[in-house]
């Protein structure tokens, strides 16, 4: 079953519980890839018969092995190409991650393995979401939901979602990039270095810190 919506699936479940433990469900995988809760439920039958997830009717959906490598595989492709496109191109952090959408099923695996050597292995795109290794395996540090950190927590930005990319935009109008050293003075406002920075409405929930 090697196909772009195949890798979609794959790839959505992976990323639900990247940052967070709980597992996604099938109503909110239908909902992420805007898709009728039918047709989602037939694709994770699918999937499962296959042995790419493990899933029993009415609960939630998670990854076996040959579904988390291959999950690992697709998402490695995808980072690297953002990663790429950023450094080598001048593309802005929100606006490579449909260009990777696209890339990620063309590009084929000897040029992979050129960009990331080409890179020098990068460990991070650029919103700081980690790039699997060749192996499948990811190095993350332990870390805190901006809207979970209390204040005066100390703490370096290890991540900015890309899901919206209006939102990139306004984090980095703000002054705040991925690696900057921050201190929480409450949800909505960090100090970065002498600064007091005002965040944008969402923000909360799209920035993760060191914990």
């Amino acid at each position: 079953m090697a196909s772009p919506a195949v890798d979609d699936y794959l790839k959505t479940i992976y990323h639900h519980t990247e940052w967070q433990s709980e597992r996604i469900t099938p109503s909110q995988l239908a909902t992420e890839l805007g898709l009728a809760p039918s047709s989602v439920t037939e694709m994770v039958q699918k999937l499962a018969a296959q042995g790419l997830v493990s899933h029993r009717p009415y609960g939630p959906v998670s990854l076996t092995y040959a579904g988390d490598v291959r999950a690992a595989a697709i998402i490695r492709r995808h980072r690297l190409i953002e990663t790429w496109l950023v450094r080598e191109f001048g593309y802005a952090w929100d606006e490579v991650h449909d260009e990777a959408e696209v890339l990620e099923h063309a590009i084929s695996d000897r040029l992979l393995e050129g960009i990331d050597e080409r890179l020098g292995r990068p460990r991070f795109d650029p919103h700081g979401d980690a790039i699997p290794d060749a192996a499948g395996t990811v190095h993350r540090e332990p870390f805190v939901l901006l809207a979970a950190a209390p204040a005066g927590h100390e703490g370096r930005v290890l991540r900015v979602s890309d899901r919206d990319p209006e939102l990139l935009r306004a984090v980095e109008i703000a002054g705040v990039e991925v690696g900057a050293d921050v201190t929480v003075k409450d949800a909505a406002t960090l100090r970065v270095g002498d600064l007091e920075v005002a965040l944008p409405a969402g923000a909360a929930q799209a920035i993760w810190l060191t914990a």
